[in-house]
């Protein structure tokens, strides 16, 4: 290993994925020097094995659905997807799996890139051990930020290490479509990948532990999405659990058995079972926290009992999602630079920008199935059990005139739950072709506490799919709904 090189920032990012790159530019915006240390391909997970790549592989799923719903269009659209122009067009959108562009922005901000995986090695200490045997010493005036996300986590299974189970990566970055494909758990990666491969030609035969697929949403969501599934030919199992799997070598069909002895080949098997923080092995023993765990933070995002250290995204657990992570960043970078120039974050912050506060209240997430289903804030049982007195009104989309237009046959559902003493919605749910651009409009009622009475007067376009707001509003206005 060559000598160390130390060196001084104002800030030391670890992680150079989306979130750990928005801090980056609002750090650099205050004019604070930034080195951001990352040990794989900048941009990170979103970008090269998360929510580009799925997005890429669903797209044309979802748009042949569509068409076939469209009179004059149908017949033309019966035939198989071109499995090998998905898995290409895939692969631009990763730019494959080559980081060079997202460098070329990184540069642009005036951040240094150290390349290599660091370690806190102390208070506002970083050590990094680069590729070719370097070690650099980084130390940050101010503040260190912990980008670093999550990782697929897998059950201890008798004979999965190896298996080669797919993980999100490997069903997302995968270039060749298995004839059988076992989609052991019921969540958002399991439901897409299904969604995907599915449309691409693999028998998908689904094991969900739990009585449904998407159970963090309202129940009707999780019901929708199956029953489509299902209708396409997917095998959905729930109410069960694997008790091993068996690969022989390594090679060739995987058998997954489930706990009372009944059994499911596949020749692949994608486990979407959870995640856990990828902080395991960043040093963080040396700061007083336990490696591995997840990181406890305050809404300004510095962790509890460290003034110096930030933890942003998918590493403290607040809400696994890119987009999520995105605005923690910006508030976390904020917060850095205010605190850097001696600035108070109270009382004198009218943007919010110091205060991530919708990850409490309006996080939003769209699951991009076939239906989509689209969710912001609390679900019914969700507001009951904070203690909210509230009434749910459900709408169902086949009535809105922008539906029938949209597909022959359109089904999906709409859920809006009311606070009832503040007349402010707290929730919204949509399950249906096309519903994810619905979700904005959702995000800003509730982020926004929008009085009832005054969206009355934000009127949808006709004939649109937002017209469903009107109508879920005269539902609520004509006393329907579930108190």
């Amino acid at each position: 290993m060559t000598q160390a090189v130390k060196q001084a920032y104002d800030v030391v990012v670890l992680g150079a994925g989306p979130v750990g790159e928005n801090v980056v530019d609002r750090a650099r915006a205050a004019g604070l020097s930034v080195a951001v240390v990352e040990s794989e391909l900048v941009g990170g997970e979103c970008s090269y094995w998360a929510c580009m790549p799925s997005k890429a592989l669903l797209r044309p799923a979802i748009a042949r659905s569509d068409a076939r719903a469209v009179p004059g269009l149908r017949h033309l659209v019966q035939g198989p997807l071109d499995a090998r122009a998905v898995l290409a067009h895939r692969d631009y959108y990763v730019s494959d799996w080559k980081d060079d562009g997202a460098v070329g922005w990184l540069d642009s901000t005036g951040a240094r890139l150290v390349r290599g995986h660091g370690r806190l090695t102390g208070v506002r200490e970083v050590a990094v051990d680069g590729p070719e045997g370097e070690r650099h010493l980084l130390t940050a005036r101010h503040a260190v930020a912990v980008c670093t996300g999550s990782r697929a986590a897998l059950p201890d299974l008798p004979g999965l290490s190896g298996a080669r189970p797919w993980t999100s990566r490997e069903a997302t970055s995968a270039h060749h479509v298995p004839d059988r494909l076992v989609v052991v758990g019921g969540g958002v990666v399991a439901a897409e990948m299904a969604t995907a491969w599915q449309a691409l030609g693999s028998h998908v035969t689904m094991l969900v532990r739990g009585g449904g697929l998407l159970e963090r949403m309202e129940p009707f969501v999780g019901e929708h999405v199956a029953d489509a599934l299902t209708e396409r030919g997917a095998d959905i199992r729930t109410g069960v659990s694997v008790s091993a799997v068996v690969r022989d070598g390594g090679t060739g069909p995987v058998t997954v058995v489930l706990e009372g002895g009944d059994h499911v080949e596949g020749d692949e098997v994608l486990f979407a079972t959870g995640r856990a923080p990828r902080t395991d092995d960043i040093g963080l023993e040396t700061v007083g926290l336990e490696p591995g765990s997840w990181l406890t933070v305050d809404d300004s995002l510095r962790v509890t009992g460290h003034d110096w250290l930030y933890a942003v995204g998918d590493v403290n657990h607040r809400a696994l999602m890119t987009h999520q992570g995105k605005y923690q960043a910006r508030i976390a970078g904020a917060a850095i630079a205010a605190r850097a120039a001696g600035d108070a974050l109270s009382g004198s912050d009218p943007w919010g920008a110091h205060e991530a506060t919708a990850d409490h209240a309006a996080v939003p997430q769209v699951v991009f199935t076939d239906p989509e289903a689209a969710a912001v804030g609390l679900s019914l049982d969700e507001a009951r059990r904070a203690g909210h007195r509230v009434r749910a009104v459900d709408l169902d989309l086949s009535g809105v005139a922008g539906a029938g237009l949209y597909a022959d046959g359109y089904r999906g559902l709409a859920r809006m739950v009311v606070d009832l003493e503040r007349e402010i919605v707290l929730g919204v749910t949509f399950v249906g072709p096309g519903i994810g651009e619905l979700l904005h409009s959702a995000t800003i009622a509730v982020a926004g506490e929008v009085p009832i009475a005054r969206l009355w007067h934000a009127v949808p376009a006709y004939p649109t799919l937002s017209e469903a707001w009107l109508r879920l509003l005269e539902a609520y206005r004509d006393g329907a709904g579930t108190s």
